[in-house]
């Protein structure tokens, strides 16, 4: 029989998480569906809800409980599901009661004001429209962070959000070895003759797209009975519960790779989400374990496989066959290299494996310098294109595919927006070759059309357990070792030597 108090305080996160679904249902009509008229409405539709949420967890009742169940948590096994909700309760509870609800409902305001301008500023080229917006937002965020005083430098509390525990003395050591050894590897690749990659540019119906990429992530275990799949400017996924878990794509019909690696990547949201143990609905722990495991599944799925020979010795003749016109003349062997190409790409989002995480560590550091003064608002379109010029050398036009480009800094804090990217990728190969140890025949199963073998993997040793362990935790009981650069510097190394004989 369950603990009276545990069941009480169930009941109350029950509650919460119904607020939160409500605010999350709001947030994804307002990427696909809301006319811009309804942005004024919406946002203070979405200020009520989060104060809402945040006074019902910061009521004293839900301290009470926990200190009422201390005695009863100090039994419990630390892998129990009841131990790893009252540790996620605890943690989230110590948190919230930091701030104060008119905090939260301001920011989640302004924010939803911030994203609205942006979506309007963007194809404008307008920074003058977002500028005010943004200062605010620096200045919120800055505001956030002083909630939480004890702090090295200004970013860890609001990297702590995303991924508990991280720090930007525990991150920099990892972005700084990566750098290292990405440029001189995109610098011998550059040198080499870049393959065609204009069989991905003909022209490809959007219906045609889309049937061909929903058939792939249904094939892969998306299901469609608890998910849906919609369009958006921007690619996003939301867990509105796990029985609704949806999804958005973009399509260029000019472009056939976009659709198609923003599907799977979406997808890996959504598989972690659907896979998430149904016991833990209305709790903290229907959630992922941290914004960089989410990730990794994104990635893994997106990267590691979406772009690996095996699933393309599959699923090419089946697209070929859908696009007969356009791929009749082209080789696997092209396909493969033309969607593996190198070359700096003005978008994050748009950009090639090995150079993407070079777009996220300047985000990273534009992060910290704004969060630390050393850096005006005014001054980032400039500094911006000083940067990527001197990393990817190229400079980007204008400020629509410059500064503006990301979504994150206008419907988001400043300051550990970015990092979970990278170190995403990392785990992404980690996670993947720990699977491949228990079960090589994954390689064979990929090469068939068949992905139940990683799959399942997945779902057990990753999405079950939801919020129960932190980032760390969950990569030493997955991996058995700590979170470690090796496998993604040797995965790339060895995919991208063999495309390009380095």
């Amino acid at each position: 029989m369950e603990n009276p108090l545990f069941h009480e305080l169930k009941k109350h996160l029950s509650e919460i998480k119904s607020i939160e679904a409500v605010m999350m249902l709001l947030v994804w009509d307002q990427q696909v569906y809301l006319p811009n008229g309804g942005a004024v409405a919406r946002s203070r539709q979405l200020a009520v809800q989060a104060q809402l949420a945040h006074e019902k967890l910061t009521a004293p009742i839900i301290g009470k409980l926990l200190d009422d169940l201390q005695s009863y948590q100090i039994n419990l096994p630390y892998d129990s599901d009841e131990a790893g909700l009252l540790r996620v309760t605890r943690r989230l509870y110590e948190k919230a009661v930091k701030v104060p609800p008119a905090f939260k409902a301001r920011l989640s305001a302004h924010l939803s004001k911030s994203y609205q301008v942006w979506t309007l500023a963007r194809p404008a080229n307008d920074f003058a429209a977002v500028q005010p917006y943004l200062e605010k937002t620096l200045s919120l965020s800055r505001e956030y962070a002083h909630f939480f005083p004890d702090y090295a430098l200004i970013a860890d509390p609001l990297i702590d959000f995303k991924d508990t525990g991280m720090t930007v003395a525990a991150i920099r050591p990892f972005f700084a070895e990566l750098r290292r050894q990405l440029v001189p590897m995109i610098k011998d690749i550059r040198e080499q003759p870049l393959p065609d990659n204009s069989c991905l540019y003909r022209t490809f119906p959007t219906a045609a797209q889309l049937s061909f990429v929903r058939e792939v992530i249904k094939n892969i275990g998306f299901d469609f009975e608890r998910g849906r799949q919609d369009l958006s400017p921007h690619p996003f996924e939301s867990l509105i519960s796990i029985g609704d878990v949806r999804m958005t794509t973009r399509v260029q019909e000019n472009d056939l790779s976009q659709t198609f690696l923003d599907t799977l990547h979406e997808m890996g949201h959504a598989l972690y989400d659907q896979g998430l143990y149904p016991d833990f609905e209305g709790t903290p722990l229907a959630d992922s374990a941290s914004a960089s495991v989410t990730e990794s599944q994104a990635r893994l799925w997106e990267n590691v496989i979406g772009r690996s020979r095996y699933f393309w010795n599959y699923y090419y003749p089946k697209l070929q066959a859908i696009f007969q016109e356009q791929l009749n003349s082209t080789s696997l062997e092209t396909f493969y290299r033309a969607i593996n190409k190198v070359q700096p790409s003005l978008i994050r989002i748009d950009a090639d494996e090995m150079s993407y995480d070079l777009h996220v560590i300047l985000r990273f550091d534009f992060e910290l310098q704004l969060l630390e003064g050393t850096l005006a608002v005014r001054d980032l379109p400039e500094a911006y294109r000083e940067r990527f010029k001197a990393d990817f050398g190229i400079t980007p036009p204008d400020n629509r595919d410059g500064v503006l480009q990301d979504v994150h800094w206008f419907d988001g804090v400043i300051g550990g927006q970015f990092q979970s990217y990278t170190i995403g990728n990392i785990l992404s190969v980690q996670f993947y070759e720990a699977a491949l140890r228990e079960h090589p025949e994954i390689l064979d199963e990929i090469a068939h059309g068949e992905f139940s073998a990683l799959h399942n993997w997945l779902k057990e040793h990753i999405y079950r357990h939801g919020r129960k362990y932190t980032t760390m935790e969950l990569i030493q009981r997955v991996t058995g070792k700590s979170l470690t650069i090796e496998p993604y510097i040797r995965y790339l190394r060895t995919k991208y030597g063999e495309l390009y004989n380095l």
